[in-house]
């Protein structure tokens, strides 16, 4: 769902860059997830997953990891272009920076 959504961003955006911080922050949550559930700071209900783990964290897990690393890279561009617009037309005289004008 999120891949649909910021598709039309993200086809502006650097795909290397995103995929080299998705594959870093995968690598990051199996290793760190892995630990936290071996010395019993979190477990999970079988009942709950899908029961596919890498190395000992439940591939669920890695939703949160992907989500990030794609998702703040479009807020990030969205946002900024929001700014960017805003700045323009507050500093041309044609706008208040509140969403109204004056003639």
């Amino acid at each position: 769902m999120l891949l649909a959504v910021s598709a039309p961003v993200l086809r502006r955006l650097r795909g290397v860059a995103i995929l080299a911080t998705v594959l870093l922050l995968c690598v990051l949550t199996a290793v760190f997830d892995t630990i936290m559930i071996d010395v019993g700071l979190y477990e999970f209900d079988p009942a709950k997953i899908l029961g596919l783990h890498v190395w000992g964290a439940p591939v669920e897990d890695f939703a949160y990891a992907i989500a990030a690393a794609v998702g703040m890279p479009v807020l990030w561009t969205v946002l900024s272009r929001r700014r960017e617009r805003r700045a323009g037309r507050t500093s041309s005289g044609h706008g208040t920076g509140d969403g109204t004008t004056h003639a």
